[in-house]
């Protein structure tokens, strides 16, 4: 029997949307193991002198435990 987690992080980037996934879900992959799928559920940007200073993404990584036995 498979049991998956779900664990959400947030991500920026000074470059873009698609920036800020790559990275996170990069920085994902150096820690969980077995990583099945991931979905963005928010997209953010903050704002500095009327020009976008940062992207920000949260994802919510899917990965199968390991079984222990």
């Amino acid at each position: 029997m498979a049991v998956a987690r779900v664990t959400e992080l947030v991500s920026a980037s000074k470059v873009g949307f698609d920036d800020a996934v790559k990275q996170g879900f990069e920085r994902a992959a150096k820690t969980l193991r077995n990583i099945t799928g991931f979905y963005v559920t928010e997209w953010r940007a903050s704002v500095k002198d009327e020009a976008i200073e940062e992207y920000r993404v949260t994802l919510r990584v899917t990965f199968l435990l390991e079984d222990t036995l």
